[in-house]
């Protein structure tokens, strides 16, 4: 119940913010529709008041964020006051069906988030993106512009490029939007933020559902049952779902924009209005530049391209030359009220040539980007030619549609090759590069994508207009294939959520526990992370702002690896070292903190991810057919260690542990189906780093069911201690 209750009450936040911006930032011959811009609205004003609260210098939004909602209950009274509230009411009701279908987009991210059990939480297919904005939340949300206390001033692990603070890292270089409304909206709701990170993306998607009927309405022409079909379609698709299962708002976030600059722009081409389009222009520049800022030129080029096709006649230089200065003049409003998202354009630029991020994503052919696929990684269908069939398939109803079209308005086509052109080309770009190269460009081609997906998702479902026209056979054949393409990508995107519930990554109690542990007088002298993944280490760096830490391994962006300079080792993964003179801290099932300076332990090789229960507990990690760690040993000599191991074989095992480089085991021992302790005495680690291999005779087994792992000893702990303890 908990997980819906945030849901709503973030969706009435949104709409509560937006609504009265929405009104007047709609041009007037439009305004009757006002209520399809409220989520952009909401989102540009939401982000911009944290922008302005941290350029006051506020400590966060807790200090000013409910006392901010007086803007947008003053910009809503200004709109009931010159338009009525019956008025209101009545063009809200107007489109309904569209807000209901966004409703059950913020319904279906709650019980996906609400299946795992675990109450409010962040959860995960994959990426680590989400533990990055709970960061930046925090910083937003409980903090000043000028602290540098703790993690935030901490120059060595934080500086990259022209920043030297974790604060001005988000204002500058990162995704500012994601992080900011992440940080009020905690602050409305008296929540944490790593309580609603995938909610709140859900939300963006749900956002998406009025622009993308909007863009097949105003841009497309596409009225009444189609124009609603294509909202349907944006609801339910894997597209977007995807995004929100690996909590990725950045780019649901330009989608939103790409929608309105694109219809703003085309208006202008077409005549109908002039400046009454910049505040809905400046909306849409605000919400890319604050979330993608390296993607504000691509949002240009649908209606940049549009214009170029569509302006012609003996006075085109003067009207392109209007064009672009209505186009740019709110812009350069938007540059001058936060310059530092246009200042760190380069910057963040060369930050994506340097780092290959991200991971693979399948390439998608016609029926994977309508919404036809096969796996929750997007991947295709696995049954042998039922791509090439429905990939053929929809590729004609395309022609035909296209022909349908282009015949009956030749003009008609210089908005479509507008948006197709950048985006199919972009596309198949980057997915070559990243064949090519082995990069993670698939990743890019699929982001590009998704931006661009509100304008490309009504071209796609074009073909259902050949409805009309064709007598009752041809309607009901039209309808039928309608009502199956839009099952498939429900049933796509039903998959995705079910495999949320169930997410790998997720901020259990023991993980959200660190940020009591923030308050211990203990860490005032900086914490190592020695958490093995990056999941939790990036989450554990959220929770522990407030202290200086220390990686061992460069983490993320401003999370450099440094020499470990912090008096207490943070251990979170399933070999660990005891503490030598017994200061060991238990904070939870899985963390703990061990003074800095004795043994430490770290598995290697052979070792599946760390797993946990959805509601916490113990963590376990499984070995496969063998599996290594490290041991380090800081002094000058050899000494002598105890391993234990908490363990149950995968079936009945037989281990034997010994140093990697040797070929002396340590004793034979028995290992059931039932948890048990082992024990080997007596064996040496030499000073530094030394290799330790844990094998047995027995082969791995399967492990059942979708799982395709070969398993062998699920290990809850290997503790190395120093002998005598």
């Amino acid at each position: 119940m908990e997980v819906w209750l945030i849901a709503l009450l973030l969706a009435a936040q949104l709409a509560f913010w937006g609504a009265g911006l929405a009104w007047l930032a709609m041009p007037r011959r439009w305004r009757a529709f006002w209520p399809l811009l409220v989520p952009a609205a909401g989102l540009s004003l939401q982000s911009a008041v944290v922008w302005w609260g941290a350029m006051a210098g506020a400590a966060g939004t807790d200090v000013y964020g409910r006392w901010a909602q007086l803007l947008p209950a003053a910009l809503l009274g200004v709109a009931l006051a010159r338009g009525g509230a019956r008025r209101l009411a009545r063009e809200v009701s107007r489109v309904g069906l569209v807000l209901g279908l966004a409703g059950l987009a913020v319904l279906a991210v709650a019980g996906a988030v609400a299946g795992g059990g675990a109450g409010a939480t962040t959860v995960s297919l994959g990426s680590c993106d989400a533990a990055d904005y709970g960061a930046g939340a925090r910083v937003l949300q409980e903090f000043a512009r000028s602290d540098r206390g703790g993690f935030l001033g901490q120059r060595e692990v934080v500086a990259i490029l022209s920043v030297d603070n974790f604060f001005d890292y988000w204002l500058r270089l990162n995704h500012f939007t994601p992080a900011a409304l992440l940080a009020l909206n905690a602050t409305l709701l008296g929540r944490a933020p790593h309580e609603l990170a995938t909610v709140h993306t859900g939300l963006l998607l749900a956002a998406l559902v009025p622009a993308v009927f909007w863009a097949a309405r105003a841009l497309f022409g596409q009225r009444g049952a189609l124009a609603l079909v294509v909202a349907a379609a944006a609801a339910v698709s894997p597209v977007w779902w995807y995004a929100v299962a690996h909590v990725a708002p950045g780019q649901l976030l330009a989608a939103q924009a790409l929608v309105w600059v694109s219809w703003g722009g085309v208006v202008l081409t077409r005549g109908r209005a002039s400046w009454a389009c910049a505040p809905l222009l400046a909306l849409g520049y605000w919400l890319v530049a604050g979330a993608y800022n390296f993607l504000l030129p691509a949002v240009l080029l649908p209606a940049g391209l549009h214009a170029a096709f569509a302006l012609r006649g003996a006075r085109v230089l003067v009207r392109g030359a209007r064009w672009t200065g209505v186009m740019l003049a709110p812009l350069a409003i938007v540059a001058l009220a936060f310059p530092a998202r246009f200042a760190g354009y380069v910057e963040r630029l060369t930050l994506l040539r340097t780092h290959d991020f991200g991971w693979r994503i399948p390439a998608l052919t016609p029926e994977g980007w309508i919404g036809l696929v096969g796996g929750t990684d997007l991947a295709a269908w696995p049954v042998a030619g039922v791509r090439v069939v429905l990939a053929a398939g929809l590729v004609a109803l395309w022609l035909a549609a296209g022909y349908t079209a282009v015949r009956r308005r030749p003009a008609a086509r210089a908005l479509p090759l507008a948006v197709l052109a950048p985006v199919v080309a972009g596309y198949t770009l980057l997915q070559a590069r990243g064949a090519w190269w082995g990069t993670n460009a698939s990743y890019d081609a699929y982001k590009l994508l998704a931006v661009f997906y509100p304008l490309v998702l009504p071209l796609l479902w074009s073909w259902a207009a050949l409805r009309q026209g064709g007598g009752p056979l041809r309607w009901f054949g039209v309808s039928a294939l309608v009502v199956a393409v839009l099952a498939g990508g429900a049933f796509a995107s039903a998959r995705i959520l079910v495999a949320l519930a169930q997410a790998p990554l997720r901020v259990t109690p023991e993980l959200a526990a660190l940020r009591a542990a923030e308050d211990r007088p203990e860490l005032a002298a900086g914490v190592n992370l020695l958490v093995p993944d990056m999941w939790s280490r990036l989450w554990a760096n959220a929770f522990l702002l407030r202290r200086p830490q220390h990686f061992e391994t460069h983490t993320y962006e401003a999370r450099r690896d440094t020499p470990l300079r912090g008096a207490w080792d943070l251990q979170g993964g399933v070999v660990v070292a005891g503490a030598a003179s017994g200061g060991r801290l238990e904070l939870s099932p899985r963390f703990a903190l061990v003074p800095a300076g004795g043994l430490r332990a770290a598995a290697t090789a052979g070792w599946f991810p760390v797993e946990q229960a959805p509601a916490g507990g113990r963590p376990w990690q499984w070995m496969g057919a063998e599996a290594e760690f490290e041991v380090r040993n800081p002094g000058d000599s050899a000494i002598l260690v105890t391993f234990t191991l908490h363990a149950r074989g995968w079936g009945p095992r037989t281990l034997t542990l010994r140093p990697a480089e040797g070929p002396v085991p340590g004793a034979a021992l028995p290992l059931g189906e039932e948890e048990t302790e082992l024990v080997w005495r007596g064996l040496v680690a030499p000073p530094g780093v030394s290799r330790w291999v844990l094998a047995f005779a027995e082969p791995a087994r399967p492990a059942g069911g979708r799982d395709p792992r070969d398993l062998a000893v699920q290990v809850f702990r290997l503790t190395v201690d120093a002998a005598g303890r």
